[in-house]
């Protein structure tokens, strides 16, 4: 996966607003509208880009309870680790999960619409489950910084 500084520019461009059309994204990178929209392709097809996405407001929604959840397994085996990252992708309670290194084995970014909502939660997706050694809660008290944008190095070219 290769990108050049043009790409990198596109890319900043996305990462703040992703509703642009590509005559506008393209003017700001210095492209026209197809080519831009050719590269727009080119860096989904790539993995550069993963998706296109809007950040909901869980609050908004009526989810304002947020936590981030650390959770460590049993026994580290291949085939507990990847049983738990699949329960983690097929559960809309989870937002995002992360297999991490340190105390925890995996980080859970977790939202409910009430504390019984998420007893509920850990009693199905922690207690039942014989391969969880345990997880500590912390309860989000205000999203400071919200988003997805990573830090864009200008490409070799």
């Amino acid at each position: 996966m290769q990108y050049d500084r043009t790409d990198a520019r596109i890319l900043e461009i996305v990462q703040k607003n992703n509703r642009l059309t590509s005559e506008v994204i393209g003017e700001m990178a210095g492209l026209s509208a197809t080519a831009c929209q050719r590269r727009l392709k080119r860096l989904r097809s790539d993995g550069i880009i993963e998706a296109d996405v809007s950040i909901v407001s869980p609050k908004a929604v009526g989810r304002p309870l947020q936590m981030l959840v650390l959770v460590s397994l049993e026994r580290e085996r291949t085939d507990i680790i990847d049983r738990f990252k699949k329960a983690i992708k097929s559960s809309t309670e989870v937002v995002n999960g992360f297999y991490v290194t340190g105390d925890a084995d995996f980080v859970l970014y977790v939202t409910a619409r009430t504390m019984d909502d998420y007893e509920q939660f850990t009693r199905r997706f922690f207690y039942e489950n014989p391969n969880i050694k345990g997880f500590k809660t912390m309860v989000i008290v205000d999203r400071v910084k919200v988003g997805f944008a990573i830090p864009i190095e200008p490409a070799d070219d």
